[in-house]
Formats: C-alpha cells, structure tokens, sequence
C-alpha cells in the first residue's frame, strides 16, 4: 500500500524558518513570562518613526487614501525614489525603474525571482542575512554560500568570487554595509567584486538597505555608479526601514534596469497587488522634508555609534571573545570560536542561564561567531555584557 502523499510542498517542506524572528519570539516570551532579558536580536532601530512621517500618512487615511494604488508604487513617490538616486548618487533614474514593495525584503525576493530559473545558481557572500538563501531556494535555484570571514573583514574578494562561479551562475547577492557583521565595502572592494561578476555577465542583487547607517567618516558606495555596464545589470534594494524607523510599514524599493523593473512589478502585481497605499504617503514625506528627515536619523545615528564603541569595547575586553569594529548597520559579530562549542548551543545556553538572547552565526553561514544588535538601549548592552562575561567565565 502506498503511503499518503505529504500535504505540504516541497518549498514548504524545504523552507527554514528565520532564526533572527525566532530569536525574537522566544526572547519575548520569555519577558512576557516576567523574566529579565536583554535582547540582542532585534533589527530594527529602537527608535519611533518620526512624528511628521506619522502624520503625513494620517492625513492620507483622512484623504481616503485607501484604495488600490498602481502595483509598482504612488507615481509621486516612485518619482521621489528616481529623484533620491540622482541627488545622492548622479544616476539618471526614470521612475519607470522604480518598484515599491512591501518590504525590503520582498524587494529582494522579486528581484531573485525576476533573474533566477529552477536550476540557476546564485553566490551569496557570507555572513550572509538569513532569508538570501531561502529566497533562492524558493525560486527554485540554488544558492550557493561563500564566507569570507573576520580575516578579510568579512568582505567578499574577486577571487573567491571567480572561483565559486560555474555555467550556471546567474546572480550574486551582495549586501553592504552588511547584516549581520556591519561590514561596508570600500568603493575599490567593490568595485573589484562588481568587475568579476559582470565579467561573467551575470546579475547582481545590491542590498543597500543600511547605506544612510554608516560611521567614521566611511562613504556607502551605490554598485549600480561604478560604470554603464555595472548600472545595467545591477538591481539596487533599498527602503524605509532603517533610515526612517519604519519597520512595521513594510516599504521597500527597488531600482533596476527597464526589463527587470517591469518583471518585478509584473511579478508583484500576481502576489501583493501593491504596497499599503497610504504608508507611502508617509515615505513620501521621508523623502520630501529632507531637513527633518536629516535630523532624525542624525539624532538615531549618534545613539547608535555611542553603543557601537561601548558594545565592542566591552565584547573585547572578554576572554575568549574577539570583535571587528563595524563601520555600519546597527551590529557587532564576535568571534566566539575559542570556546570549543557551537554557535547555536552557545546562543541557547546564553539565553537559558543568562537571559541574553543573541542570533547564533550558524543562522547566517558563519559557524563561530554570534550577531548582537546595539539597537537597543545602553542599560541593556551594560547589563548584557556583565552576564556575557559571567557566561563566558564559566565556560
């Protein structure tokens, strides 16, 4: 007798859930249960979304904007999006290049469908954010994971690239500044990087999600400026996420080339109709009142680094443990190998006897290091470094 079929597909079956909003939930249950816990795992700023970006989209809502809008996004705003591109990086951007989604991150799973076929494969530079390889499974390609670790910055080089390409590459994911380690590429890394791939004619996903979050003085670099053949086949995510403190809005964009712009909003407009039509009245003020904008995030960025250099100084001033100063983002990634144990059961033993919830490096490609987000308030990093010492001690 034959045994019933799964009642699941084989994407379903295949899929692994995401271990950052595992972290999460587990973490705040356990608050939600009275426990004391100081949560690393969070990534999104700690900060509310700006009050005039909050009332822009109120007065929509009052407006009745509340209706469908056109699957690739307010005219006005895509308008401002192409605009945005032009002052901050000299592209002449047409709207018509411009997608808005819901969510950075279905950005970039549009962006994944619209290049990759079942069978492709796509190189993914870890540390890697958790969902890049889940995206290309769900595509139906394969991904294929290359780490550069803390010895080269965590930052991809040309010639791990060349070597990992093969016939059937078609795309490659690079993210800077990075989640989970905070790296940010320097324009001739980049540019070095980009040089290969589009050597081999390939596509290539920039997920620049964190570029206004940067520090010391470092320049974010757009891929799509290093020339006309980089710009033609380079696909630039971005979004209002981290800049604004607009997680909950789920607002993301996308900037490509003609033909990858209108499969995007063609795919999109089979699986989301559109993003929340008022929401982007309030990312249209984001871009429009630049003044205040520009104050917020200056606001949130000087909190940011001030935990930064506490968070590092602390996480190296304890034994075993070694860390890269990040130059952008909101995380650190220590070096936790010398304890002899993984990744993940150190994050779980962390967490049971110390309450501190981290994000194992496993869950990003990168066995022996943890993320930790200083997006979170200064008495929690205070208080999570003592009991990550005392854990560490006791080891």
């Amino acid at each position: 007798m034959n045994p019933p079929p799964s009642p699941l597909s084989s994407w379903a079956r295949n899929i692994t859930p995401s271990p950052t909003l595992a972290v999460d939930a587990k973490a705040k249950a356990l608050k939600a249960a009275g426990e004391d816990v100081c949560v690393f795992g969070a990534g999104e700023p700690d900060f509310d979304t700006p009050d005039f970006i909050k009332e822009a989209c109120v007065a929509a809502l009052r407006a009745g904007k509340t209706k469908y809008a056109p699957t690739p996004g307010i005219d006005e705003l895509r308008l401002a999006i192409a605009e945005r591109y032009g002052a901050d990086y000299g592209l002449k951007v047409s709207p018509g290049q411009v997608v808005v989604s819901p969510g950075g991150k279905f950005s970039c799973y549009l962006a994944v469908l619209a290049t990759c076929s079942p069978g492709d494969e796509a190189i993914v530079a870890a540390p890697y954010w958790v969902s890049y390889p889940e995206m290309v499974k769900l595509a139906g390609a394969v991904p294929k994971a290359v780490l550069a670790d803390d010895a080269t910055g965590f930052k991809l080089t040309p010639d791990q690239l060349e070597a990992a390409i093969t016939p059937r590459t078609r795309l490659v994911i690079l993210n800077s500044p990075s989640n989970p380690t905070g790296a940010v590429y320097s324009g001739a890394e980049l540019e070095a990087v980009v040089a290969v791939a589009l050597k081999h004619n390939l596509y290539i996903l920039s997920d620049e999600i964190y570029e206004y979050l940067i520090y010391d003085g470092v320049q974010h670099r757009c891929v799509a400026t290093f020339s006309p053949e980089a710009e033609a086949r380079t696909i630039v995510v971005s979004g209002f996420s981290k800049p604004y403190s607009m997680t909950g809005w789920r607002l993301g964009t996308l900037v490509a080339p003609p033909p990858i712009a209108r499969a995007c909003a063609e795919l999109q407009s089979q699986m989301t109709s559109n993003a929340t039509t008022f929401a982007q009245y309030g990312a249209l003020a984001a871009l429009r009142e630049k003044e205040k904008a520009r104050e917020s995030l200056a606001r949130m960025m000087t909190a940011f680094d001030r935990r930064r250099k506490f968070l590092h100084a602390g996480l190296n001033r304890i034994p075993g443990v070694s860390c890269l100063l990040a130059q952008g983002a909101f995380y650190l990634f220590p070096n936790i190998s010398k304890f002899g144990i993984s990744s993940q059961d150190f994050c779980a033993r962390l967490l049971e006897k110390e309450k501190v919830a981290a994000v194992p490096g496993s869950a990003f490609g990168a066995e022996g290091f943890l993320r930790l987000s200083y997006a979170t308030s200064d008495e929690t990093i205070a208080k999570g470094l003592d009991r990550l010492a005392h854990f560490c001690k006791a080891l």
